[in-house]
């Protein structure tokens, strides 16, 4: 058996050419300026120096400071956020990504197991019951981002061609009969969702490589379909860092940085908007980031401004195989993180938004990160497992009211979003109680009362 890939097996560094080699001083002087940016000088403004040993304080504090004032002068004081549910159908998995612990053994959900499976699958049925229930409360959007359970198939005429695949075991496909509970087809789960007008945000480019294997579909046909059952725009992750070296480590049975981009273009070719995101803070270094950054602003160049915001998700390291396996002692530094968000807004002077997970950051951190670049501040999250099971310890649901308190306490204006950021109402802070008026049954009325517990994902 071939050794596991590990840490030490990462080599890419990125050399400069001598025209495009920029000091720290010159990146930064050209990132006020408002010029673009290279990958030498996002390099620089990340490392704060190629000069020094770790991060140099003063200079972290210039980069913030230069990424801030971009923020401003872009997209103003505002802070935006949004009244959404997520609904994550399935944790059954067995692509075994290192820096996951949200999925579980796929075959622990068979009817016959010899174990009882931690996780949980939702039938079509129950995942409309779950959005409808929300939007009745106002939310808006329903984020759905799941397993690749092996009897998930893009819809009918996708399963008959898996069912005659003579390696059903080569293609990650199992019937549906096999397990307890069927997830159905990615189509009847999107047209499931998409109920009351909520916008349904789903189907990564992972989950657009699974609901298209064993064929020789394009990404168009697959997205093409999923259009038409109701899906509106995907979300941008399981991109994690857009290097082959780091995927090689983290996640050697996803698809590779090519079929990520491919599939993003591909649900922009067909009308659907995009979102975009990075997870670093595990094997990957500052050079891996820069050029992560570079293939999202290439990207977003292709799709022509398709990609509405870009998510920096700071890795969660606590339960992950990377860390039980002494790949990783821990993830990013809180100094990583903020110039991680700050240079996404030099650099990335195609895309409007930056946003700051409070999930992943805590509410004191998340907050930092808006006057580090940042100016979106995530959705109301009605229920969030993934990075809970990864051993993240901030909330699962923040209230209309969590919002105004803490955008508020900054300085700053809090305003409620759609997902594309279309329709957008800024809230009067003098003007309780705090609910969502965006939705088609949202009327200000909070989301949730004193007395209710935040719903279930499972």
């Amino acid at each position: 058996m071939e050794r596991p890939v590990t840490e030490a097996d990462l080599t890419f560094e990125y050399t400069p050419d001598s025209e495009s080699d920029q000091s720290f001083e010159n990146a930064l002087e050209k990132a006020r300026d408002g010029e673009r940016l290279t990958v030498a000088d996002a390099i620089a403004l990340l490392t704060t120096g190629l000069d020094v040993d770790g991060i140099d304080r003063q200079r972290k504090e210039q980069v913030l400071e230069a990424a801030d004032r971009r923020r401003a002068e872009e997209v103003g004081e505002e802070v935006t956020f949004t009244a959404n549910l997520n609904n994550n159908v399935t944790t059954a998995c067995n692509v075994g990504c290192l820096f996951c612990n949200f999925k579980d053994s796929a075959h622990t959900f068979e009817e016959d197991a010899a174990v009882e499976t931690a996780g949980f699958t939702k039938t079509p049925a129950e995942s409309q019951e779950i959005v409808a229930d929300a939007a009745e409360r106002g939310i808006y959007e329903v984020c759905s981002v799941s397993g690749l359970h092996p009897a998930f198939a893009l819809d009918e005429e996708h399963r008959e061609i898996l069912e005659a695949h003579p390696d059903p075991k080569a293609v990650n496909y199992k019937p549906a009969e096999v397990y307890e509970t069927s997830p159905g087809t990615y189509v009847e789960q999107m047209a499931a969702m998409s109920v009351d007008g909520v916008h349904v945000h789903s189907m990564t480019p992972e989950e657009g490589y699974h609901a298209k294997r064993g064929t020789d579909w394009s990404y168009e046909d697959v997205y093409g379909r999923l259009k038409e059952a109701g899906l509106d725009t995907v979300p941008g992750t399981a991109a994690e860092i857009l290097v082959d070296e780091v995927r090689d480590v983290i996640c050697p049975g996803k698809i590779g940085t090519d079929d990520w981009l491919e599939a993003m273009e591909a649900a922009a070719n067909v009308g659907l908007g995009l979102t975009a995101t990075i997870m670093y803070g595990h094997v990957d270094n500052e050079a891996h980031r820069a050029m992560h950054l570079k293939r999202v602003r290439d990207l977003q160049e292709r799709v022509d401004g398709a990609i509405t915001e870009f998510v920096p998700l700071s890795f969660v390291h606590q339960n992950t195989p990377l860390y039980e396996h002494d790949v990783v002692s821990g993830g990013a530094s809180t100094d990583e993180d903020e110039l991680l968000i700050a240079v996404s807004r030099l650099f990335l002077d195609n895309i409007d938004h930056i946003q700051s997970s409070w999930v992943k950051y805590g509410d004191e951190q998340g907050l930092k990160m808006l006057n580090c670049g940042a100016d979106d501040f995530m959705g109301t999250i009605l229920s969030e497992e993934i990075t809970k099971r990864a051993g993240g310890g901030y909330g699962e649901f923040r209230s209309f009211a969590d919002y105004v308190e803490m955008i508020t306490s900054i300085g700053r204006v809090p305003v409620e979003r759609s997902t594309d950021y279309e329709k957008r109402r800024v809230i009067d802070p003098d003007d309780p109680p705090f609910g969502p008026q965006l939705g088609p049954k949202a009327d200000g009325t909070p989301l949730l009362t004193d007395e209710e517990p935040v719903p279930a994902d499972d």
